[in-house]
């Protein structure tokens, strides 16, 4: 008796993964969907050297439309106070990053030059809550009704406290509601 030998149907061959030509994608919605495949491919990549080998890792990308991108282990500021001084080291010092070129150096430039103006936002900010909590202090401790109400707990007043903290609540709500109107208003003007 023969036998039969079963051969399985042939599959067509894949062409696989080809290389394809490093230039510029014409199309821009396919080049908008590359970057965003590749930029996931980036970050995976950092990440997994990040893990494997306990490295501190730090990419930024920009996408064509000028949108920042950032991954970095631990952080990417981390990483940046390490490579690049801050400006709270070297008040108005630009430090030009190696190989960014002109158009790299004026646009780290620009950026240090807001994180500067935003750090001392922030600084004016702090000093400005200091001073309030410091003027709420004071006016709790000269026995102001308007100031200690900010940190009352409703449970531990008294029916007449209660009757006073309702109005006043009544006056704010009025005044609040008033503002916002005149705030509509004046929008609303200069929209015509």
């Amino acid at each position: 008796m023969a036998t039969a030998t079963a051969t399985a149907p042939r599959r067509r061959a894949s062409m696989g993964r080809q290389k394809i030509e490093i230039r510029k994608i014409e199309s821009e919605e396919a080049r908008q969907v590359c970057f965003s495949k590749r930029r996931a491919g980036l970050f995976k990549k950092a990440s997994e050297l990040a893990v494997l080998c306990g490295a501190e890792v730090a990419a930024v990308v920009f996408s064509p439309a000028g949108k920042a991108f950032s991954f970095g282990h631990p952080s990417v500021e981390a990483i940046l106070d390490r490579f690049v001084p801050s400006a709270a080291q070297h008040p108005g010092a630009v430090v030009a990053g190696a190989g960014l070129g002109a158009a790299g150096d004026r646009n780290l430039a620009e950026l240090n030059r807001q994180y500067g103006e935003l750090r001392t936002q922030l600084e004016a900010e702090k000093a400005r809550k200091e001073r309030a909590e410091e003027a709420m202090a004071k006016e709790r401790a000269a026995g102001n009704q308007m100031a200690a109400w900010l940190d009352a707990d409703l449970r531990d007043m008294g029916e007449e406290e209660l009757m006073a903290f309702a109005a006043a609540l009544v006056e704010v709500q009025a005044a609040v509601s008033e503002r916002a109107n005149q705030v509509l208003q004046e929008a609303l003007n200069v929209g015509r």
